[in-house]
């Protein structure tokens, strides 16, 4: 499986389960019980209920840093609650329809473990409760040596900003319209070790894709693309990105219209967005699109917001047709 990264540093790569089988083996029969089982701890019975040291909260089975003290409140429900963990990220969501009711699960992206649910009656600035187990989680206090798996695995950051070490992956980000296609055909490119559907530029945390489509919350549809640059050059993400969607729509792509399908290059240092003007001046000087103005934005890139797992992979799992072109 190829390496992904989370934009802190992390690697969110999924653990194979026999991996996984393997640590859960080590924990204690309630964590067992919660975190593979899908359980819940009894309401005011979990230690972390009540810590008020600063520092930090990891997964109880593959040490991912999931929430801080930092954003950490009292709920009043009997569970440790958190307005937003260290990076979206690192948390997975899934509809949970159990007990006939209709909830949001969260998971850790690495290695699967139930955490809890995360509901819409938080505090400001996100309006979300992380309501979780004390049991899914070990906290580490402020200054304490942290294992392994729970540091990253490159210079805090260095995902969103481009290159790390040598041989690093980096990242760039793209909107075109649908984020369907556009995922579908960057995973196609040769050097491209991932490409993810989500959501940027915009207000509002955590924004789900109904909230999107109001268009009322500023984000566009965006693919996050992980290449290896050793294989492939940012430039030739740009002339692919060129060759898949219409740069000349304002506010629109094919059939679909309204400003999260607006054209757009998030970059994350100032290499991309010389390379990124550069080409648009090119492409424009080249007489490609007639009398046509290209009304791509070129915007430094801000929070990238994962878009719901049913999105991840659409064409490929659904077959459904898109208007995209294959730029391979």
């Amino acid at each position: 499986m190829t390496p992904r990264y989370s934009q802190s540093g992390f690697d969110i790569t999924p653990l194979p389960a026999a991996e996984v089988a393997k640590l859960a083996a080590k924990l204690s029969p309630e964590a067992y019980k919660v975190t593979q089982n899908a359980g819940t701890e009894p309401a005011f019975c979990g230690n972390l209920l009540d810590n008020h040291k600063q520092g930090v909260y990891v997964c109880v089975v593959c040490g991912l840093p999931l929430f801080s003290s930092e954003h950490k409140f009292d709920s009043g429900t009997g569970w440790p609650s958190f307005y937003r963990p260290v990076d979206p990220e690192h948390i997975v969501r899934k509809v949970d329809t159990s007990y006939g009711m209709v909830r949001t699960e969260v998971l850790c992206a690495r290695c699967g473990a139930h955490l809890g649910h995360v509901f819409d009656d938080g505090p400001k600035p996100t309006g979300e409760r992380y309501c979780l187990n004390s049991a899914a989680l070990k906290f580490y206090e402020k200054g304490a040596q942290l294992p392994s798996g729970s540091l990253p695995a490159r210079s805090a950051g260095a995902p969103a900003t481009a290159a790390g070490r040598k041989g690093d992956p980096e990242v760039a980000y793209f909107a075109g319209g649908c984020f369907w296609g556009v995922e579908h055909y960057f995973h196609r490119g040769p050097g491209v070790i991932d490409a993810i559907s989500g959501y940027m530029q915009g207000h509002v945390d955590h924004p789900t894709y109904r909230q999107v489509c109001t268009g009322t919350t500023g984000h566009a549809e965006t693919v996050k693309v992980i290449f290896d640059p050793g294989k492939i050059t940012y430039r030739r993400l740009l002339e692919a990105f060129f060759t898949m969607h219409d740069p000349t729509q304002l506010d629109r792509q094919g059939p679909d219209s309204g400003n999260q399908y607006r054209s757009g290059i998030w970059y994350v240092n100032d290499e991309q967005k010389r390379e990124a003007e550069a080409y648009i001046a090119e492409l424009a000087a080249s007489g490609r699109y007639g009398s046509r103005k290209i009304v791509t934005r070129v915007e430094p890139a801000k929070t990238f917001w994962p878009a719901e797992e049913y999105h991840q992979e659409y064409i490929a799992k659904n077959g459904a047709a898109c208007h995209v072109k294959d730029p391979w």
